[in-house]
C-alpha cells in the first residue's frame, strides 16, 4: 500500500521527525488512582514495513497477550489484502485488471477503504485520491535520482489519475477502473484503517484500555486506569526538516477513543534545483509538496485522521483548515517554515486536546 512497506514507512518515517507523534504511554493522572485493576502490557511487531506497538490493560499476563496476538494478527490480515507492494494483495490484483471490462467485486475490508477514500476524495477537492499510485511512483524515482519526472512521463501518469479513474457500484461493493496504467494507492489511509480494525479486535478481547501506534499513525480507546486519556506527545518541528534545534516547544494531547497521526516530509523528501519536494504528492498536478511542514490531524478514527492529514499536507494550511474544520469530530495544527522562520496555525478544537507544553 503505500499502505505498506516502502510508502507507509516513507510517510511514518515523515511524521516521525517533522512534528512526530513521540507517543508517551503517561497517563494524564485524576486525583485518585485505583489500588487494584488491570495492569499494563505491551508488545512491538514490524508489520506493514514498519513497527507496530500495541499496549493494553488486562487483568492478567494470559489475557494480555491473547488479545495482542489477536490485534497483531488482525493487521497482517488486513497488510495482505490492502498492500501494493505484494502483487498477490487484493488490491495489486484489482490493479492488474485495469481497465476492467466490468466492474470487479472486491471485499468487505477493501470495499471498505475504498468507499471512505473516495469519500475524504470529495471532500478535499480530490487532494487526497486513492488513484494517486503511478504518480507516487514516478517520485520514489525522483527521490532515487535527484531528477524531476520526465514531462512525458508526468503527463502520462496523470492521465490515470483522478476522480475519473476510479467509479464504485455501491449496490454491488464492486469497483471499476476506468482508464488504462492506473493503479491504486492507500498509503494514505490503509495503515489508519488497520489501526482501527486491530482496535476493535481488542475491544472483542475485553480490552477496554488500548492504544496502537503504527509508528506515527496512533488510535486510542479507552482512558488507562486512573487516568482520563492517552497522553500523546507531538515533537517540534525542527528547523531544515530535521537538523538543529526544536523550532517551536512540543505539546502534549490527551486522547480518548480517538486517533491523530502526523504528516510531513522530513525523510522522504528531495531537493532539486534549489526546491525541496516532499514525497507526499498533489493528485491534481501530479508535482511533490513543497516543504518543510508538517499538519498533525485528530479525529474520531484513524482512518480518517490518516487520510485528512495527507489531503492537509496538499491543501496548506491556507486551505486545509476550512477543509478539516468541516469534518465532524476532527481539528488539525500546521507548522510550516515561510523565510526560514516558523509558522503555526490551529483549527477551532485543537486546544480542547491540549493538557500541557511537553519540555
Amino acid at each position: 500500500m503505500a499502505v505498506n512497506a516502502a510508502s507507509l514507512a516513507a510517510r511514518r518515517a515523515a511524521g516521525l521527525l517533522v512534528a512526530c507523534l513521540a507517543v508517551a504511554w503517561i497517563a494524564c493522572a485524576s486525583a485518585e488512582s485505583p489500588a487494584v485493576g488491570p495492569s499494563r502490557f505491551s508488545e512491538t511487531r514490524r508489520l506493514m514495513g514498519v513497527p507496530w506497538t500495541i499496549t493494553v490493560y488486562a487483568e492478567s499476563p494470559p489475557a494480555a497477550a491473547t488479545a495482542i496476538a489477536a490485534g497483531f494478527a488482525e493487521v497482517s490480515r488486513l497488510e495482505r489484502i490492502l498492500s501494493d507492494y505484494d502483487p498477490a494483495s487484493e488490491l495489486s490484483r484489482l490493479s492488474a485488471q485495469a481497465p476492467t471490462a466490468a466492474p470487479v467485486e472486491v471485499g468487505a475490508d477493501l470495499w471498505r477503504v475504498l468507499s471512505r477514500a473516495v469519500a475524504i476524495r470529495d471532500a478535499t477537492d480530490a487532494a487526497f485520491d486513492p488513484t494517486v499510485g503511478p504518480l507516487t511512483t514516478l517520485w520514489r524515482q525522483a527521490r532515487r535520482t535527484g531528477r524531476l519526472p520526465a514531462d512525458d512521463s508526468l503527463a502520462a501518469a496523470r492521465q490515470a489519475v483522478g476522480p475519473k479513474s476510479l467509479r464504485l457500484v455501491h449496490d454491488r461493493k464492486a469497483v471499476s477502473l476506468e482508464r488504462p496504467c492506473m493503479r491504486l494507492d492507500l498509503g494514505g489511509i490503509g495503515m489508519g484503517y488497520a489501526v482501527d480494525r486491530g482496535l476493535e479486535v481488542l475491544g472483542r478481547h475485553g480490552i477496554e484500555a488500548a492504544m496502537i501506534d503504527a509508528s506515527g499513525d496512533v488510535g486510542v480507546s479507552g482512558a488507562p486506569p486512573g487516568t482520563r486519556g492517552w497522553s500523546i506527545a507531538i515533537a517540534p518541528l525542527r528547523r531544515a526538516a530535521g537538523e538543529g534545534p526544536p523550532a517551536e516547544p512540543a505539546e502534549r494531547l490527551v486522547l480518548v477513543h480517538q486517533a491523530v497521526t502526523t504528516s510531513g516530509d522530513a525523510f522522504q523528501a528531495v531537493e532539486i534545483a534549489g526546491r525541496r519536494y516532499s514525497h507526499i504528492v498533489d493528485p491534481r498536478t501530479g508535482i511533490g509538496v513543497s516543504g518543510p511542514a508538517a499538519v498533525t490531524v485528530v479525529a474520531a478514527d484513524c482512518t480518517t485522521a490518516d487520510a485528512l492529514a495527507t489531503a492537509a499536507s496538499v491543501l496548506g494550511p491556507e486551505r486545509a483548515p476550512a477543509v478539516i474544520a468541516a469534518q465532524p469530530g476532527c481539528s488539525a495544527r500546521f507548522a510550516w517554515l515561510e523565510n526560514g522562520s516558523l509558522r503555526t496555525a490551529s483549527t477551532p478544537g485543537w486546544s480542547s486536546h491540549i493538557t500541557q507544553t511537553a519540555e
